[in-house]
């Protein structure tokens, strides 16, 4: 008796995955709750797992797009131990007579110098007949057809050297192709509505991070200590943004049909490179939290990002996104808003430069910040006031303790 496994239901505004990944091969014996494969729609990547014991008989395959409640496999009963995989006889060849040769044959897809049919596939898109074998018995595998090059024709003797002519420097010029995940084609298709349907514009502004990095120097080994977790920039960032938020509310709003939706609480989307490309978790009532709460929630989520588990309610609403491309090396930039929001700030790497300090040049750390907004919501003296805002609370950390 069989069980077919089909695709759960991993989000209401999730109708497809993609079966990224097997990690249980047809014809693998697996236990009940043993993860067989990995599914990747726009948003995660999602384990699927077996629902009793047997053996997987696989029926989708990696790459192809399934809708929810689409079968993926089924399990087949039989076998209390995994079934084990004998190994096959090594092939040992039979010199053959000098008077009688080995015959070649072509449907021997074994037999030495024969390709794979992917194999062959590559080399005639290359308009080569054969190269050399690496596979079993001198097969020609997958792998050596995409490094097969055609032979260097040497040329003739010239009696003089052109003058008109200058040699062609010869090298590798292969190219490759991939599939873009769910996630990739996701990204793309919001970034151009973004674009086209918001006027967006962006505002900049530098802050001198000295400060705050003395306080960091103070008592990062104590805050340390006490809460389990370091003191980054991140945490002092996203505080600022939150008392900001307060004082120009439409910078935390977001356009619905024709109205304007105001929030009276900050969930600030944190963007953090994943393997797969950028996802944006979200901290919860982050104007309600500590510095160490909100630092131990951007550890908890960028650990989730880069081993793929972070769950669709982790990454689903937002009010406010921070940016951070300074550990890129980025020193300025325009980020694109994270839509249906209305505005993201950008951070940028620290660089020692000149300023005038009260009438004297100082050496200071400075980086400069970024405010992309929506111009339909925001209008300019917003938009600047929030961003001078966040600056007098980053070069004045007092004001986030005492909320002044």
């Amino acid at each position: 008796m069989s069980l077919a496994i089909k695709v759960p239901p991993v989000g209401e505004s999730i109708t497809e995955v993609v079966l990224s990944r097997w990690i249980k091969q047809d014809g693998d014996y697996v236990e009940m709750d043993e993860i067989i494969a990995e599914l990747e729609s726009d948003k995660a990547t999602f384990e699927l797992t077996a629902e009793k014991a047997g053996t997987l008989k696989t029926i989708a395959k990696e790459g192809d797009t399934l809708e929810i409640g689409a079968t993926v496999c089924s399990i087949e009963e039989g076998g209390a131990a995994p079934a084990e995989k004998k190994a096959e006889p090594a092939k040992v060849e039979t010199p053959q007579p000098a008077s009688k040769p080995a015959a070649e044959t072509k449907s021997d897809s074994y037999a030495a110098g024969a390709p794979s049919p992917a194999a062959a596939k590559i080399l005639a898109e290359k308009g080569l007949d054969t190269t050399t074998g690496t596979g079993v018995g001198g097969r020609i595998t997958k792998e050596d057809a995409l490094k097969a090059q055609p032979a260097t024709k040497t040329a003739a003797p010239a009696s003089a050297p052109s003058k008109t002519s200058a040699p062609v420097p010869s090298g590798a010029r292969g190219e490759r192709r991939e599939k873009m995940s769910s996630l990739r084609k996701t990204v793309a298709k919001r970034l151009v509505a973004v674009k086209n349907e918001t006027a967006m514009l962006t505002t900049f502004n530098e802050v001198d991070m000295q400060p705050i990095m003395d306080i960091r120097a103070k008592y990062k080994d104590k805050f340390k200590e006490k809460h389990g977790v370091g003191l980054g920039f991140m945490s002092f960032f996203t505080k600022a943004v939150c008392e900001a938020l307060k004082e120009f509310p439409a910078v935390n709003a977001r356009i619905e049909g024709e109205e304007i939706v105001y929030n009276d609480f900050a969930d600030i989307s944190i963007a953090v490179s994943a393997p797969k490309g950028l996802v944006v978790p979200i901290i919860r009532n982050a104007d309600l939290m500590s510095l160490a709460q909100i630092e131990q929630a951007v550890v908890d989520l960028a650990t989730k990002a880069r081993e793929n588990k972070l769950a669709i309610d982790e990454m689903t609403g937002g009010t406010f996104t921070i940016t951070n491309g300074g550990v890129f090396g980025s020193m300025m930039s325009t980020p694109i808003i994270n839509a249906p929001q209305s505005a993201i700030l950008g951070m940028h790497n620290i660089v020692e430069r000149p300023v005038a300090i009260n009438g004297q040049v100082e050496i200071r750390p400075m980086m400069y910040v970024a405010l992309s907004y929506d111009h339909r919501i925001i209008d300019g003296r917003e938009s600047v006031g929030f961003l001078v805002r966040v600056k007098q609370l980053l070069e004045d950390p007092a004001r986030l303790l005492l909320g002044v």
